[in-house]
């Protein structure tokens, strides 16, 4: 049942009626007895939103003679989203990012990005994309300003964005310097301040963390949250699992060009059931693992390392270990639980895919 206030035509006195979606009810103006009728709307379904994908790659492949760098990969980065992909060296996933862009030819599969063929359309395709190759190269004669200035005029921007591009990344003190002077980290920030001319919407780093000190890594990773936090789509691969882990929304483990799984990094370990691993502290343990251990069922693995004892068991059957190890009279100093990281699925999601 609806509840509706309408207006008499006549003497604009608000009448109160009630009806049901689509129904035809008779109306009469108690204070001017104008007569009408009044038809509720029919009810509306509400629309769930569909989701919106900035990168959409299906079935993609790619061989090179008798390898196959890239086998009948798919993902989909969703608009707004960190997203990773993830996987060792040599997994695929400079060819992959290549084939995304449209810099080498795929064998098989489509791309596309906001909604762009990467075949059909690849110039309005790579137009909304900045994109950070693994090896970040500039002309080592030129300042970070002339870089910059040049790469403005090939995409048509103004200079004046160059300046504060250089000051955000933090090279402002090293800018009258020759880029043939600078240290891998400091080309490193000049790519990421090149790739932010225009504000493009997609961003596509291939390795922007590798080879760099903790320092520049920091700087970098926080660069990559701001323009996240601007509104932009950013796909970036990795080696590096804590930077994955500390970054992304979801990631997609790839090995040997094929995806290995595809999800958000909670899920990742909880759909493994990697389990947690207990490190309890024991006067005068000296390295022995305590007979009662072996006795407890769902415990997987057990070791002793001086004082401390490692153990790796179900969530469930932590108490339980802790009293029974108490029952025997060992003194327990300190109990710590380690939760599975992303590292644990990688390397059981790896190993499974061999």
């Amino acid at each position: 049942m609806i509840t509706k206030t309408v207006m008499c035509p006549n003497c604009k006195d608000k009448i109160t009626i009630q009806g049901n979606p689509g129904e035809k009810v008779q109306i009469t103006c108690s204070k001017c007895n104008t007569k009408g009728v009044f038809k509720f709307p029919a009810e509306v379904t509400e629309q769930v939103p569909t989701q919106s994908f900035s990168i959409e790659v299906g079935g993609l492949t790619k061989k090179y003679k008798d390898v196959t760098a890239v086998n009948n990969l798919s993902f989909n980065v969703r608009t707004g989203e960190i997203f990773g992909l993830l996987g060792p060296n040599g997994a695929g996933k400079t060819t992959t990012i290549k084939a995304i862009l449209g810099l080498i030819h795929m064998n098989s599969g489509n791309v596309k990005i906001n909604k762009h063929d990467i075949k059909k359309e690849g110039i309005e395709a790579r137009a909304s994309v900045g994109f950070l190759p693994e090896r970040v190269a500039f002309y080592d004669n030129l300042t970070p300003l002339q870089t910059m200035n040049f790469f403005c005029e090939l995409w048509g921007v103004d200079k004046a964005v160059s300046k504060p591009l250089i000051k955000e990344v933090g090279l402002e003190d090293a800018i009258d310097r020759k880029v043939g002077t600078y240290s891998k980290g400091m080309v490193q920030l000049l790519g990421v301040a090149q790739v932010m001319i225009g504000k493009p919407p997609v961003y596509i780093l291939d390795e922007p963390m590798a080879g760099l000190d903790a320092r520049w890594v920091k700087i970098i990773r926080e660069k990559i949250k701001m323009l996240n936090k601007q509104g932009a789509t950013i796909l970036f691969s990795s080696h590096i699992l804590s930077e994955v882990e500390n970054i992304c929304d979801r990631v997609a483990i790839i090995n040997k060009g094929k995806l290995i799984a595809e999800d958000t990094v909670a899920n990742l370990n909880k759909y493994l059931r990697i389990k947690p691993r207990l490190e309890i502290s024991i006067q005068g343990l000296n390295g022995r693992i305590p007979e009662v251990i072996k006795t407890i069922e769902r415990v997987e693995n057990a070791n002793a390392k001086g004082d401390t004892l490692y153990i790796t068991c179900e969530s469930s059957i932590k108490s339980q270990i802790i009293a029974t190890l108490q029952n025997t009279g060992l003194k327990i100093d300190n109990i710590k639980t380690i939760e599975p990281s992303l590292e644990d699925a990688f390397v059981k999601l790896i190993e499974g895919g061999e």
